[in-house]
């Protein structure tokens, strides 16, 4: 079996960040979301893993993620043109994947528990194909499923304008050999796409053997700000405390993490928190729930529930952040003056609460 990974796309959701790099690189707890994703793929034993790359980006991922030794798996390099969708990307990589059954994961999707059973299941019970549903108040935003009593899939239905069902299709599939046929038998949605959702109904309108594993763990699509902070906290609830760094007259409480050579001064930090490798927080305090990368400054001043990334200093604020992401290289500081000022210098569709 092997595992393909979609890491094009523009994440447009999370401008400005991804004007200077793919979404999927993005660190969730100091890691880019992707890795998760290739370590939940190794885990299942799937070690030959496709990357699907846009002409744009493709050149960060390969620089980050490497040939795959550091997962333990070897990884080759796909290029998709144009987003043309999610089975778009199926179809270019069907020379990789020469009609093995795959694992198809979305390399902005989240799963705290992992994809062992839904793996083992796939292996195990002669599917063609295995979607993964998340229950939810209102999927209409995502590929809806329906089931039949048995379990399998009826229909699935990409952003149903009327309420259908409560279970959304996330973004980790598994196929066998039928789908190439689906994929170079659909034609383009209305927004000019080959549709993942059309995909499974292909299937399933031609009687093939479709379940559906209803996921009971934490599960986080990284397309805003707000998820990319809920996969941060429930990666940090878990972690274990561990102190690589130098610690000087403060406080650490809970479930801290300090990477090598972090220092922390005469400052408090209360977990679950991590503080990535030659950062620096000096008089100041960070709260539960916040990520700062490496080579960071953090002076005088107060964070929490936020991730900084890396190469970025705050200082001399007299205000605390909180729910924020911050990205590289960012240099937030007090303006001088004789009155209360704010001075700003922001790129295109960024986003500022005061």
């Amino acid at each position: 079996m092997k595992g393909l990974v979609l890491s094009g796309g523009k994440g447009t959701r999370l401008r400005p960040l991804t004007y200077t790099g793919p979404k999927q690189l993005v660190p969730v707890a100091n890691k880019p979301v992707l890795f998760y994703a290739l370590e939940d793929l190794v885990e299942a034993g799937v070690t030959e893993i496709g990357i699907v790359i846009s002409p744009e980006t493709g050149d960060q991922v390969k620089q980050t993620t490497g040939d795959g030794s550091q997962f333990g798996a070897r990884i080759t390099y796909i290029l998709q043109a144009q987003p043309l969708g999610i089975a778009h990307g199926i179809k270019v990589a069907e020379e990789f994947l020469a009609g093995e059954p795959f694992i198809l994961f979305l390399g902005d999707n989240f799963i705290r528990g992992g994809i062992v059973p839904q793996v083992e299941a796939f292996r195990t019970q002669a599917m063609d194909a295995q979607i993964i549903l998340y229950e939810m108040q209102d999927p209409s935003s995502m590929g809806v499923a329906v089931l039949n009593s048995e379990g399998r899939v009826e229909r699935v239905v990409e952003k149903p304008k009327q309420f259908i069902s409560p279970f959304a299709v996330i973004g980790i599939y598994m196929f066998g050999a039928s789908v190439f046929d689906a994929v170079n038998n659909i034609k383009p949605s209305a927004r000019g796409e080959l549709e993942i959702t059309d995909t499974i109904q292909y299937l399933v309108d031609k009687g093939l053997n479709v379940r559906a594993h209803k996921l009971t763990d934490e599960w986080v699509d990284t397309g805003r700000i707000g998820d990319m902070l809920e996969a941060n906290r429930l990666v940090l609830e878990v972690m274990e405390k561990k102190n690589e760094g130098t610690v000087e007259n403060s406080v650490l409480e809970g479930r801290v993490v300090l990477e090598e050579g972090a220092r922390v001064i005469n400052s408090k930090i209360r977990g679950p928190a991590i503080i990535g490798k030659r950062t620096v927080v000096e008089n100041a305090f960070v709260g539960p729930y916040t990520a700062i990368h490496h080579d960071c400054e953090i002076r005088n001043c107060e964070i929490e529930h936020s991730i900084v990334l890396e190469n970025s200093c705050l200082e001399e604020l007299h205000t605390r952040i909180a729910d924020s992401l911050i990205g590289r290289n960012v240099n937030i500081h007090r303006a001088e003056g004789p009155t209360k000022t704010i001075r700003l210098m922001l790129g295109d569709f960024s986003q500022v609460g005061i």
